[in-house]
């Protein structure tokens, strides 16, 4: 019986949905305290993982979510790239 790959799932921190992890945008803390976007999804540091929609961005920056999950507050010009990379 052929073994079946098993899909990585992440919450969205604005809609709180599971999704596969390939659908979603994340958002990394690194080691010297910059927070930024990784288009790789494979830096290292504390990662959020977003939906690639406005609802949801805007939901969680809102509720403070994303400052909740990286544990640190979000600067707003990465908010402001996070917003223009969605229009794209």
């Amino acid at each position: 019986m052929p073994r079946v790959k098993k899909i990585p799932q992440r919450m969205c921190v604005g809609c709180q949905q599971m999704k596969p992890k390939k659908e979603l945008i994340r958002v990394v803390r690194t080691p010297e305290d910059k927070i930024e976007i990784d288009p790789t999804g494979k830096r290292s540091g504390r990662g959020a993982y977003i939906c690639p929609q406005k609802e949801c961005l805007q939901k969680a920056v809102k509720g403070r979510r994303l400052e909740r999950a990286l544990h640190r507050p979000v600067a707003p010009e990465v908010i402001q790239s996070l917003f223009e990379g969605l229009k794209e």
